[in-house]
């Protein structure tokens, strides 16, 4: 994906449920449409279908189980997710967190079937060990600050801008996203200007009064 990118998850908000899925993915469309700007959603997986089906854009899971076909009650296989229309997926979000294992497992189950991965991490060391798997990218964002509206660029610089230092040292194709607290166009200029490939953000677009206006702002100072 060209960059800048930006993710937006929609986690299990009501406001970005059901048919509430679609409207938001809708606003991303446009926004991205209008901005020339790579707008990601993650929608839950019961509403990836349904947006796949009505709107054309990038679409990533969520969360995929390291499975294969079988007996596995209630775990996420990844050739469903891509059978109903993903392009990538989240990994290991501080709401879901992974052991280092699985994650590996699921980076290589994304490379088998060529879709991207975005493995979210939550310090500097975490970041530079998930780059040793080789994920298309890593979101590095601080735990404590998720949902919290203070964003990291500017609450705690040094993890971003170390984290893109190291990362890149091991691998420079890898792109680094900054998460936690994104909602405004100066947050994601901060986490620009600190080396960060793009944004992955959550209930400052989701719970917005107008999603789309909120997005063009996100990116108005790039």
């Amino acid at each position: 994906m060209n960059t800048p990118i930006v993710i937006l998850n929609y986690k299990t908000y009501l406001e970005s449920s059901g048919e509430n899925a679609l409207e938001l993915a809708r606003a991303l469309k446009s926004a991205s449409e209008e901005s020339g700007i790579t707008m990601v959603a993650a929608p839950q997986a019961a509403d990836i279908y349904r947006v796949h089906d009505q709107i054309s854009l990038p679409i990533f899971a969520q969360h995929i189980d390291p499975i294969t076909p079988g007996g596995h009650t209630g775990s996420n296989l990844i050739e469903t997710l891509i059978e109903v229309g993903i392009n990538g997926s989240l990994i290991n979000h501080s709401e879901n967190r992974m052991k280092l294992a699985d994650i590996d497992e699921v980076i290589q189950l994304c490379k088998q079937h060529n879709i991207e991965s975005c493995v979210c991490t939550n310090n500097i060391a975490t970041s530079k060990a998930i780059a040793t798997f080789n994920p298309d990218a890593v979101a590095v964002e601080p735990p404590e600050l998720i949902g919290s509206g203070i964003p990291v660029s500017q609450a705690q610089p040094e993890v971003v801008e170390d984290s893109v230092k190291g990362v890149k040292s091991i691998n420079k194709k890898i792109k680094v996203l900054c998460g936690a607290g994104i909602s405004t166009g100066e947050d994601m200029k901060a986490a620009m200007d600190l080396g960060a490939d793009g944004v992955l953000l959550a209930s400052g677009i989701v719970k917005a009064e107008n999603p789309k206006k909120a997005l063009l702002d996100l990116v108005s100072k790039l």
